[in-house]
């Protein structure tokens, strides 16, 4: 009788789905999983620390422009530490979707790698504009010091800043539906967290596409926000569970279905 073990040989001839499901998952890739969550936790981290910040008593983008005055000339350290934190955002997040997209990939690609490479590259379009956002409110902020009432120069900077953000929204909306199909296909992410990511994301591209109005102060920018802390759940959540690194690797059969898909 033939022993139920498999050979080397074997095990290397299998899908890389199917191989993990035999053999289970090995501490270098249970590594690289905790790596990717940890990033992922630190960036959902800035997120929070970033908004308590930002939100202490900001104001919206329609309240009167002299209250915006008033307000950036008197806390330009607020202000600071929000930009400061946004260059931070940058490396974690592409360095969580990269991060993201190879894990995928190892476990055999599929539909999922094709919905990890548009969210790979939305998030690199969200970091781009996000950059233009922060500088814009660098020039808000430097403007207020020397002014006693609002001019049209920084008017027209904060209504720009405004813009810059209301277009982050479509870039971080198309990332966070990109992400949470892609780690649902390979059963990185429960049913839970595709339902809150694709309607998280549904949310910010909404709300983008309201880009001139929300510029002018509408409040259609409220109907992005709620998808914008669905998208910090959608990472932290993702982060613990790829910390406890309890991998489930789909069945051989299930596999290969996605491959002929």
């Amino acid at each position: 009788m033939r022993s139920p073990r498999k050979t080397a040989t074997e095990l290397e001839s299998l899908p890389v789905s199917a191989a993990a499901a035999t053999t289970g998952p090995t501490p270098t890739r249970a590594l690289r999983e905790r790596v990717v969550g940890a990033t992922a936790i630190a960036l959902a981290a800035s997120l929070v620390i970033e908004n308590m910040v930002v939100l202490a008593g900001a104001p919206s983008y329609g309240a009167p422009i002299k209250e915006v005055l008033a307000f950036h000339a008197e806390h330009p350290g607020a202000v600071a530490i929000a930009v400061g934190m946004e260059a931070l955002n940058v490396p974690l997040l592409l360095g969580f979707l990269t991060g993201l997209h190879g894990l995928i990939g190892r476990r055999g690609g599929g539909a999922g790698a094709d919905w990890s490479r548009l969210a790979v590259a939305a998030g690199a379009s969200y970091s781009a504009v996000l950059m233009t956002y922060a500088v814009l409110w660098d020039g808000v902020v430097l403007s207020a010091r020397k002014l006693t009432e609002p001019s049209p120069a920084f008017e027209l900077a904060w209504h720009m800043h405004a813009a810059a953000f209301a277009l982050s929204l479509p870039a971080l909306g198309t990332t966070l539906v990109g992400a949470a199909l892609a780690t649902h296909a390979r059963r990185l992410t429960p049913l839970w967290q595709l339902l809150l990511g694709v309607a998280g994301g549904g949310l910010l591209l909404a709300a983008g596409a309201a880009n001139l109005a929300i510029a002018d102060g509408s409040a259609l920018l409220f109907v992005g926000v709620p998808g914008y802390f669905a998208w910090i759940v959608w990472v932290l959540a993702t982060g613990v569970r790829l910390v406890r690194a309890r991998t489930v690797d789909r069945p051989a059969d299930a596999s290969t279905s996605d491959e002929e898909e």
